[in-house]
């Protein structure tokens, strides 16, 4: 039997081409890499184009003739290739990818290589490489940076260094020097032996041949490494969102925001004045009663998910939920300026959804959903509980007076039952239009409570 978490064998471990080790079962790395990928190839193809357009005008100022429609013709392939290129990329390995950036190295090696068949000038072949032609190789390099893995980075460099090489030996094995112009170049400079070697018409000077291809590969070695670190630092960013995503399924966006923004912004116990809101439906029990678990279960996921996108909406933190109920507070995990206002308006938005719903759900013959809500506003203790698992905790007398407040909406047949205190602040907030349609019942005893309290009803 073979352990399938082996070590791959030796010779893959240096295979430049291999794609690297992604975790594409994470959607926020696929879908990262497939943006950068796809953004990146656009990128190059354009900043390609780009730069075959200049270099063929650069080739006019360089070499005014006729002949140099030659090399337009050669940018123009590699334009072309550069679309191609761009349609067959994709994250992971891509053989059709890797073949057309080799088409593209054959293309540029060729072009710099055979000489121009379009001029009649006389010259030995080794002159062709006296005219710096390799640097644009560079041009093809810098692109791939831009869309590629650090490993194909690297095999461009490989590559082109290979294709060079093989390209220059066989020009000087096939050559044919002209003895004539070395003759008269040596005596031109006799005397002087360092310029002849320099000036020597058939020589391809192999040393700086080599130089060429040591600093080719140097160079894309280094942007091959520069492009990992840029990619691990996408995937870590990407991890960072898949954290962030699976963080907010539990928690509401503005703790959520706070655990990702600071060190330990929820650590330290403290004490300050929230609102606390409570909703529940009226009569879930005996709406449960007889009906199909899996209708009960989308009736509430119907609710949890309304409920919950207004407490959202209203920058409110979703504490948890109560079987058919939920529990929301407003200035938590950091207290806001509107507290109060938003959470009255989350209730009355509430109360709204509701009655949207129902609208829907009597067109389609399904029961009318009722529910209460109680909002209180005053001191809380908030803080991290427990050792290992950690959960933000909101505890004090104003969670219980909103639990009781919510309680008491079936006692006044109403859908928002608030507290004075609630009021005061709603209205200290400048938000006192959010108190349309209240009416005050002033000395009601709640149940729990020492004193009687003064409550107001929607």
């Amino acid at each position: 039997m073979t352990d399938s978490t082996a070590a791959p064998p030796r010779r893959e471990r240096f295979f430049f081409t291999q794609p690297d080790e992604f975790d594409f079962d994470n959607r926020f790395t696929q879908a990262a890499l497939s943006k950068h990928k796809r953004e990146g190839l656009e990128l190059a193809v354009r900043a390609r184009w780009i730069a075959m357009a200049v270099i063929a005008v650069l080739l006019i100022f360089v070499n005014p003739h006729w002949d140099v429609i030659y090399y337009h013709g050669i940018l123009a392939l590699l334009a072309v290739n550069g679309w191609f290129i761009r349609r067959a990329g994709r994250v992971g390995q891509s053989r059709l990818e890797l073949l057309l950036i080799l088409v593209d190295l054959l293309i540029m090696t060729l072009g710099m290589v055979v000489p121009n068949p379009l001029t009649d000038d006389v010259r030995p072949l080794a002159m062709q490489y006296r005219f710096d032609n390799f640097q644009y190789f560079f041009v093809i390099l810098a692109a791939g940076t831009l869309a590629y893995s650090w490993r194909t980075v690297i095999t461009i460099g490989t590559w082109t260094a290979i294709l060079w090489t093989l390209g220059w030996v066989v020009a000087r094995w096939q050559s044919e020097p002209i003895v004539e112009l070395s003759a008269r170049a040596q005596a031109a400079f006799a005397g002087f032996p360092d310029v002849a070697e320099v000036m020597e018409p058939n020589s391809f000077m192999v040393q700086l041949r080599v130089q060429e291809v040591v600093v080719f590969l140097i160079v894309a070695v280094t942007l091959g490494v520069t492009v990992r670190r840029f990619n691990r630092l996408l995937t870590t960013n990407a991890g960072l969102e898949r954290e962030r995503a699976n963080l907010s399924r539990y928690f509401s966006p503005n703790v959520v925001d706070a655990l990702s923004q600071n060190d330990e912004p929820l650590k330290q116990v403290r004490q300050q004045d929230i609102a606390v809101l409570f909703i529940d439906i009226i009569g879930f029990t005996r709406f449960a009663a007889g009906r199909d678990p899996y209708e009960v279960i989308e009736v509430l996921r119907g609710f949890h998910a309304r409920m919950e996108g207004e407490v959202f909406r209203h920058s409110g933190t979703l504490d948890k939920y109560l079987g058919d109920g939920l529990m929301a507070t407003f200035g938590t995990p950091v207290a806001g300026e509107t507290d109060g206002s938003n959470a009255l308006a989350c209730a009355r938005a509430m109360a709204k959804s509701i009655g949207d719903w129902n609208r829907e759900r009597r067109r389609q013959g399904e029961p009318e959903i009722r529910a209460g809500i109680g909002v209180h506003y005053g001191p809380a203790v908030l803080g991290d509980i427990g050792a290992n698992r950690l959960e933000f905790a909101v505890i004090g007398n104003t969670v219980n007076v909103a639990a009781k407040l919510e309680a008491r909406s079936r006692v006044y047949d109403a859908g928002i039952v608030i507290s004075d205190d609630l009021r005061r602040q709603v209205e200290a907030e400048g938000g006192a239009i959010l108190m349309d349609g209240f009416d005050e019942r002033r000395d009601e005893m709640i149940p729990g409570m020492a004193d009687p309290m003064a409550v107001w009803v929607l």
